[in-house]
C-alpha cells in the first residue's frame, strides 16, 4: 500500500547512505583509490632542447585518465611563471623548471621515487 505524505510531516529518522566508490568499494569519503592511482604512476620529467636552443620541460606519465591535466598544467604553469601547453598526455613548460616541477608534483602526493628527473 502506497502512503502520500503531505508537506507539512516530516520524518526524522531517515538516514542517507554514503555514496560507494565502484572501484574499492569504500565510502567516498575514506576511498583510497586516487592515492593507489597515485602510487602507481611512474613520471618522468625532462628537459629537451627545441629550435634555436630553447629548453622546454616535459612531463610525462601522469594518467590522463584519473588526472586533469588542463588543470594541472595551467597550475604548474603559474607555478613555474611560464608559458605552456598540455597534448597528447604530456604537459609542456616552457624553459628548464624540472627541479620545481619534481618538488611540486611530490607536495600534491605523488611518492619521491617515482618522479625521476632526466
Amino acid at each position: 500500500m502506497l502512503k502520500i505524505l503531505n508537506s507539512s510531516q516530516t520524518n526524522d529518522n531517515v538516514s542517507v547512505m554514503a555514496e560507494i566508490c565502484p572501484i574499492c568499494g569504500l565510502p567516498r569519503d575514506i576511498c583510497v583509490c586516487g592515492e593507489i592511482s597515485k602510487e602507481q604512476q611512474r613520471i618522468r620529467v625532462r628537459k629537451e632542447t627545441r629550435k634555436w636552443g630553447r629548453a622546454v620541460t616535459i612531463i610525462e606519465g601522469l594518467d590522463d585518465k584519473e588526472t586533469d591535466l588542463v588543470k594541472l598544467a595551467k597550475t604548474l604553469k603559474a607555478v613555474c611563471a611560464c608559458g605552456g601547453t598540455a597534448k597528447n598526455s604530456q604537459i609542456i613548460l616552457q624553459g628548464d623548471h624540472r627541479n620545481t616541477v619534481q618538488s611540486y608534483l611530490i607536495q600534491l602526493g605523488y611518492p619521491d621515487g617515482n618522479v625521476e628527473l632526466q
